[in-house]
């Protein structure tokens, strides 16, 4: 069994995880391939001294990996689906921090959930990704042009609102003079969404959120729509520039703009470990109050 690794390192939280990780594989003769910058993390924090093979975002994941374990919380598994791309090789997070939705391993229990990896006793879902196209062309997005959770057009440099006119299926839908506006999938409903007032889907659901950021009409309601919708968005505003944002990755585009929003080709296949669903997650997450963005 051969498995990629990536992670994010903090020191209270993760030491740990990542000692049991490595010693539970390495007793169950599991080959790792770890990313590049968080080996070099590990030998500098003196955590492990044996050397690993390495990959990179310039080193295609193929399918000789069982999946990419990510260790850290929901932003870096957000972080990881960039080296997944399309391969289809599954993802699973351990959880290093607060409860997330998509970080399903909890650190108490973290060799019994491994062993659901050694035994090849789980299952996966596939999340919709949405893929994202600029005119005129935007270097940023070139390669990476795709989001797991949301694309994101807010303000730039300015307290003033922008306006945003969008279009369903080249259809126009209205215009949002607000501080930005979501545009999530079902993963990302509870993520930045869900704190701006979009509802919650279920990761299978079939649709997408359109989510006003602080909108001037306070009749601007989310709006949830069928996830084969070409989304179109035009922005203005009295600044040169705006943002967009695909999950972590921003960039400025300039006023005028054309963004082409729609789902991917492709999915991400994330790994689902017996008894960890997202049902629970949710119960818990409001069973404890839990408010912060994934």
């Amino acid at each position: 069994m051969k498995i990629a690794i990536y992670g994010q390192y903090y020191q209270n939280s993760t030491e740990p995880i990542i000692k049991d990780i490595f010693s539970f594989f390495n007793s169950n003769n599991v080959e790792m391939v770890i990313e590049e910058n968080f080996l070099n993390m590990l030998y500098e924090k003196q955590l492990i001294k044996k050397e690993y093979k390495t990959f990179s975002p310039n080193t295609a994941l193929d399918n000789s990996f069982e999946m990419l374990i990510s260790i850290g919380g929901d932003g870096t598994i957000l972080r990881a689906a960039a080296f997944v791309r399309n391969s289809g090789v599954p993802l699973l997070g351990i959880n290093a921090g607060r409860l997330g939705f998509l970080a399903k391993v909890q650190k108490e229990n973290i060799d019994d959930l491994l062993q659901f990896v050694i035994d090849r006793n789980y299952t996966t879902s596939e999340r919709t990704l949405l893929g994202l196209t600029a005119d005129p062309e935007n270097e940023a997005f070139e390669e990476l042009n795709f989001a797991m959770n949301e694309v994101t057009v807010s303000r730039k440099d300015t307290t003033s609102m922008i306006t945003v006119e969008t279009y369903l299926n080249n259809e126009y839908l209205n215009s949002y003079w607000a501080d930005g506006l979501i545009i999530s999938t079902p993963t990302g409903s509870t993520g930045y969404s869900l704190s701006c007032g979009g509802p919650i889907l279920t990761p299978d659901v079939k649709s997408l959120v359109i989510t006003p950021i602080a909108p001037h009409n306070l009749t601007a309601r989310p709006l949830v729509i069928p996830d084969d919708t070409e989304i179109t968005l035009r922005v203005t505003g009295r600044e040169d520039q705006y943002l967009v944002s695909l999950d972590s990755r921003i960039s400025s585009v300039k006023n005028e703009s054309i963004l082409k929003i729609k789902k991917t080709d492709y999915k991400i296949k994330m790994v689902e470990i017996p008894g960890e669903t997202f049902l629970k997650t949710l119960r818990n997450k409001l069973l404890w109050g839990e408010d912060k963005r994934n």
